[in-house]
């Protein structure tokens, strides 16, 4: 194939979102990138300063788009169905973006102030969804903990088909956060 003219820094950022989605986020090189938009590894320098900067646009991609979508999630449900209707579109997220996902969990990249400020939205937003508990600031903690080790933990094992038998993993999925969602409701009646 010929080299491809005009490649803009939008195309160099589509092109890895799509490479880490499709072949993962290790996938994600300046020489692969290179490749798949059929111009040489020296030429991505016109557009990105290198494999770090290009993976903190990611990153804020990420986050952005993690975000935007949680939020939107509760627009249409009431404040019961809202922790459901959240979880429900993180995992359609990690889903259909299982490499732009990865960069949502990882912690070493998040030196930069804007991460850390769509990190910390995510947070504000599931403290919020948390707020009918009625729970105090550290069990608010330990419940936006305890849910995000099952939204990730759930997938993670998804995403590596660690879910073997023949049985819905939406179900599961759903039973899962029904449990979660159950205990919270019993927190107060436990810890009285």
């Amino acid at each position: 194939m010929s080299p491809r003219i005009g490649i803009t820094q939008e195309d160099v950022i589509k092109t890895a979102i799509e490479l880490a989605n499709t072949e993962g986020l290790k996938e994600v090189t300046m020489a692969n990138l290179a490749k798949a938009l059929h111009i040489k590894s020296p030429s991505l320098y016109n557009h990105i300063k290198g494999l770090p900067e290009l993976m903190e646009i990611l990153t804020l991609k990420a986050l952005e788009d993690l975000y935007k979508r949680m939020k939107d999630s509760q627009n249409h449900v009431g404040k019961k169905e809202a922790l459901l209707a959240i979880c429900q579109e993180y995992l359609s997220f990690a889903r259909e973006q299982p490499g732009l996902y990865e960069l949502t969990i990882e912690s070493t990249i998040k030196k930069r102030e804007e991460i850390q400020i769509l990190s910390n939205q995510i947070i504000e937003l599931l403290t919020e969804v948390l707020l009918p508990y009625q729970l105090n600031a550290e069990e608010t903690i330990h419940a936006i903990r305890g849910l995000r080790s099952i939204l990730h933990g759930f997938a993670s094992i998804e995403s590596n088909n660690g879910f073997g038998m023949n049985i819905n993993t939406n179900a599961s999925f759903h039973f899962l956060l029904s449990t979660y969602i159950k205990g919270l409701r019993n927190t107060k009646e436990i810890s009285d």
